[in-house]
């Protein structure tokens, strides 16, 4: 990384103009001799050149599963064994998949980081063949089902093994290859400068095994405490560019390099952190506090503190993502012949447009058009938000007051979610100008933005805990953000499914809409 004598309102510009995938900081994936397909890019990489870490963890559990449900016909061939395909053999082929996915999970197995290592991998495949095996000779045992031979069993795990062990192949060197590109690092951000952080950029840089890839350092010092020589990374502005460069450059990873005993100043960073998409840690490299050791990760040789991580790890958003698309596509079908029957019904009372479609703040903040049916007449529609409904809003249709009742006008939010804008569950999409007692959302509660931590929902744990419908009130607001920042902070598949069950029992007793 080279040197750079700007001035870091200049350096901090110059990314913004480039953009991050093609500024100083990081080449352009194409100059790198990458030679994948177009879709193929389009569907592992985001806009900004980097792979994705979620959905390349998806392609390996994939490619398991379809191992394990494949080697059972390859080993009835080798062993010429006749093979009728049936839904019996197909479910019980799959429900193995799905065990030796969950073994593999536990030994987290579906990490990048863990992926790298391909020995490593290896033994946690011997280890998951061999609970799998001892699962299903039990299973057979108490059922009493005699008609797999324990041979065939043990012929089964050992094809399995190997293809699951080629499998870890491709990904080991799929993995080194694009970290080696520079596509599969961790995009880090130092805070804080001096010695402290001079020490850990020299630290990190001299460890080829922690894949990090500094893009700068903010600082709000600027005296000799600050200076330092970082190796060329670039001091990139102070603490009040520090989220504005992490949303639109896409920050994985901050460190922390004030002291500990700063404890007011840590805390004043950490506020202003709160709200990102990012994992946040504290360097202890030069720390004399001595700390059980289990307490500290390591980054490298570097001990760190953990202070924050995001809400959804690769291997949670990506079975978020699984549930999203699985579930929203059989809900949007199951849909609609309602909706198709709430469109007739909208056209035939007023003239205009069947969807309403309003800019609300999503995932990072980031603005992304939600789909309603509309509800209101045309011309008194309000695109912001500015006047929440009330019962009896003159400006609601008939049919408007009876599908928001319902909350029917949200069904179309199905295709946001199909489209990946909006999850299931999740908090909901507040509009841009909407208010509270005449206050911006923002303005009533501090910390509002840490919500948009993760990606809004059709429902959520607010709204069935009987916090939907209008937010006029500063303890309506209040309550429903603590309601989103549970769900954040306690997210399962199992709590979204649960969400998902009580969501038509909670609009049937709900009465807080209009």
């Amino acid at each position: 990384m080279p040197t750079l004598a700007s001035s870091d309102y200049a350096v901090y510009a110059m990314v913004e103009e480039t953009g991050p995938a093609q500024s100083i900081f990081k080449k352009d994936a194409s100059t790198r001799g990458l030679e994948w397909a177009p879709r193929l890019r389009s569907f592992f990489f985001d806009r900004l050149g980097n792979a994705s870490r979620p959905k390349l963890l998806f392609a390996v559990a994939s490619a398991d599963a379809l191992s394990v449900m494949a080697a059972w016909p390859l080993i009835n061939l080798l062993l010429h064994h006749e093979f009728e395909p049936s839904w019996r053999s197909f479910c019980a082929t799959a429900f193995v998949a799905v065990l030796f996915i969950a073994v593999l999970r536990l030994q987290w197995s579906y990490t990048i980081p863990s992926l790298r290592k391909f020995a490593q991998q290896v033994w946690k495949v011997m280890i998951s063949v061999a609970v799998v095996a001892l699962g299903i000779s039990g299973l057979i045992f108490l059922s009493g089902e005699a008609a797999i031979p324990p041979r065939d069993i043990g012929a089964w795990m050992e094809l399995t093994a190997i293809l699951l062990c080629l499998v870890r192949l491709v990904a080991a060197l799929t993995a080194q290859k694009l970290t080696r590109d520079g596509v599969l690092v961790r995009r880090t951000v130092i805070v804080g400068g001096g010695k402290d952080a001079e020490d850990l950029i020299k630290e990190l840089s001299g460890d080829p095994e922690n894949h990090l890839d500094i893009l700068g350092i903010f600082d709000d010092r600027r005296d000799d405490r600050s200076a330092g020589d970082f190796g060329g990374v670039a001091r990139l502005g102070t603490f009040e560019d520090l989220a504005e460069f992490c949303r639109k450059s896409h920050v994985d990873l901050l460190i922390v390099t004030v002291p500990a005993r700063a404890e007011e100043r840590l805390m004043q960073i950490l506020d202003k952190l709160f709200a990102l998409q990012v994992d946040v840690r504290i360097s202890a490299l030069n720390s004399k506090l001595r700390i059980n050791s289990r307490a500290y990760s390591f980054i490298g040789q570097v001990p760190m503190l953990a202070a924050m991580d995001k809400p959804l790890g690769d291997w949670d958003h990506m079975m978020k993502a699984v549930e999203d698309r699985l579930i929203g596509s059989l809900l949007l079908i199951l849909a609609s012949p309602i909706m198709a029957i709430v469109a007739i019904a909208i056209r035939l009372e007023s003239r205009g447009p069947i969807f309403f479609r309003q800019k609300r703040y999503g995932f990072n903040n980031e603005l992304i058009e939600v789909l309603k049916f509309r509800s209101m007449y045309v011309d008194q529609q309000d695109a912001t938000a500015s006047k929440l409904v009330t019962r009896d809003d003159p400006r609601v249709t008939r049919v408007g007051r009876f599908i928001r009742r319902a909350s029917l006008d949200e069904l179309p939010q199905l295709i946001n979610v199909v489209q990946g804008q909006m999850s299931l569950v999740g908090p909901r999409p507040h509009a841009t100008g909407a208010r509270a007692e005449r206050d911006l959302y923002e303005n009533v509660v501090r910390g509002y933005f840490a919500r948009h931590r993760m990606k809004p929902g059709v429902t959520g744990w607010a709204q069935i805990n009987g916090w939907r419908g209008e937010t006029d009130t500063h303890e309506k607001l209040v309550r429903r953000v603590e309601h989103d920042l549970y769900y954040i902070d306690h997210w399962s598949v199992l709590l979204d499914l649960y969400i998902i069950a009580m969501t038509p029992i909670s609009l049937l007793t709900g009465k807080n809409a209009y």
